[in-house]
């Protein structure tokens, strides 16, 4: 066992490695550089009754709230969009300019959350729906509707469906949730 002064010496040294890494447990935690285009995209497709940080955490676990960010299938911005996505969801919204400007990323990704959300009809109202919606943003619709209805349960809960999804999309919306847990 370190002595005292070593153990103490340690304990600083892991303290000062946990904090210089950054690491960010609650949505609070992150810069708040683009939450005027979270209230006011949230607001304008769920209305005001849904906690706005849902979309912040969302692009956290998607991009880190990186606007230049891209993955290896093509998807961009803090959003993630596929630009085939983006042209889907512009087609709608013709206002809806440059996919990488952030303002219009975040506000197409949270569109295409509400289309999502909207397809869902089996889950109770709320956040049971939401973590459909985020789950169908990450695997695809398609992917979570059949394995739900593989499950056949008469009401459906997210709790039920994760389990059998695969673990980036467990992954993603746990994620999301923890960041929302002490927002």
């Amino acid at each position: 066992m370190p002595s005292p002064a070593v153990a103490l010496l340690l304990l600083a040294l892991a303290t000062t490695a946990y904090a210089s890494t950054g690491l960010k447990k609650r949505v609070a935690d992150w810069p708040d550089a683009y939450d005027e285009h979270f209230r006011k995209y949230a607001k304008h497709y769920f209305g005001p009754g849904l906690d706005w940080r849902w979309f912040k955490a969302q692009a956290i676990a998607e991009s880190g709230l990186n606007p230049k960010a891209k993955n290896k299938s093509g998807a961009s911005g803090i959003m993630q969009i596929l630009p085939s996505t983006y042209k889907e969801i512009q087609k709608k919204n013709p206002h809806m300019q440059d996919m990488d400007s952030p303002r219009w990323n975040i506000a197409a990704g949270i569109y295409y959350d509400r289309t999502l959300y909207n397809r869902w009809k089996s889950p109770p109202p709320g956040d049971e729906r939401l973590f459909f919606a985020f789950g169908s943003y990450n695997a695809g619709y398609a992917r979570i509707k059949e394995t739900l209805e593989r499950l056949d349960p008469p009401i459906a809960y997210w709790e039920q469906v994760e389990p059998h999804l695969p673990g980036q999309t467990r992954h993603y919306v746990r994620r999301i949730r923890r960041l929302m847990e002490k927002h």
